[in-house]
């Protein structure tokens, strides 16, 4: 028998650095089949089983399954080819993964029990149709009835998680599922937007303006950067330029009415799981986290009730 062109099983292996059971088991599944046998019933192996093996052994060394392998090797699949698919499905387990992890982290994090941690394992696994019924349907009952020109505002307050989310990513989106499924958030959500869209439908004119509380942080920084007490009459320029631009805002005189109206749309945007929603959602879109608005909406309610009351 020539060995340069017939290898026994024992030669296969030394030139391989596999053991002889390993390359048996291949030959075994047809990944490396003999070409022949010998008189004595010896299997032999034709020189291209050493390269084919060398192939096996670097996939497997990857993680490449036995069955891709032997399907790869019997169509002659490039070994490119048959890497780049494998990094495609390592990608996809990585990305579960990495989704599970975050579970669990959560779920460490918040002390749930195993129904919780189901309920978000499952929210987590949803795929981008189901994410985005969930939250459609939430904004849908949110928006319900609050006129015209809310699209964009339903758009601004969808998450898409990224299709590689990193875990704070997925923690976020986890916590903001909940959030949007919690009928208290929906009630004060919803009471924002009616409360908006009354605003809206008084105003004079069709030419935007500013939200009112954006006008509020414009005017209450600088006062309290200033350590201005909002019981103090140096709040008063404050109040009078807020509630001048509100009156305009909504098209109504700025009378005690007024103030009261202003404070119960504060009360509802004021509510720290609007603001909770608001910094899960820039973790999600990976958007830059918004300003916290709650310290100046504090300090005008805090003058404004000071002067309602004096």
């Amino acid at each position: 028998m020539n060995g340069d062109t017939h290898l026994s099983i024992g030669e296969l292996a030394r030139r391989t650095g596999l053991t002889v059971r390993t390359v048996r088991s291949y030959s075994d599944r047809g990944i490396v089949p003999p070409a022949g046998r010998s008189p004595a019933g010896y299997r032999h192996y034709g020189p291209e089983a050493v390269a084919r093996l060398h192939l096996v052994r670097t996939l497997r060394a990857l993680g490449v399954d036995l069955p891709t392998i032997r399907e790869a090797v019997d169509r002659g699949t490039p070994p490119a080819e048959v890497a780049a698919a494998h990094a495609d499905a390592l990608a996809v387990q990585i990305r579960v993964l990495s989704t599970r992890r975050a579970v669990l982290m959560a779920a460490a994090k918040r002390g749930s029990t195993s129904e919780e941690m189901d309920l978000m394992h499952r929210r987590a696994m949803l795929s981008e149709d189901e994410r985005r019924s969930l939250t459609g349907e939430f904004l849908a009952e949110v928006f319900d009835g609050a006129g015209a020109g809310v699209a964009g505002v339903m758009r601004s307050m969808t998450p898409q998680l990224p299709d590689d989310p990193a875990e704070e990513e997925v923690e976020a989106w986890i916590e903001l599922a909940a959030l949007s499924q919690d009928p208290g958030f929906r009630t004060v959500m919803r009471r924002a937007a009616e409360h908006h869209a009354e605003d809206r439908a008084g105003a004079r004119s069709l030419v935007p303006r500013r939200e009112p509380e954006a006008m509020i942080r414009d005017h209450t920084a600088p006062a309290r950067a200033a350590g201005v007490d909002p019981a103090s009459a140096q709040a008063g320029p404050v109040l009078d330029a807020v509630l001048a631009g509100y009156a305009t805002f909504c098209g109504r005189p700025d009378d005690e009415a007024l103030r009261e109206r202003l404070l119960a749309r504060l009360d509802t945007v004021n509510d720290p799981r609007r603001e909770r929603y608001l910094r899960l959602l820039a973790v999600v879109n990976r958007w830059p986290a918004p300003d916290p608005l709650a310290p100046e909406l504090d300090w005008f309610c805090a003058a404004l009730r000071a002067r309602t009351a004096s």
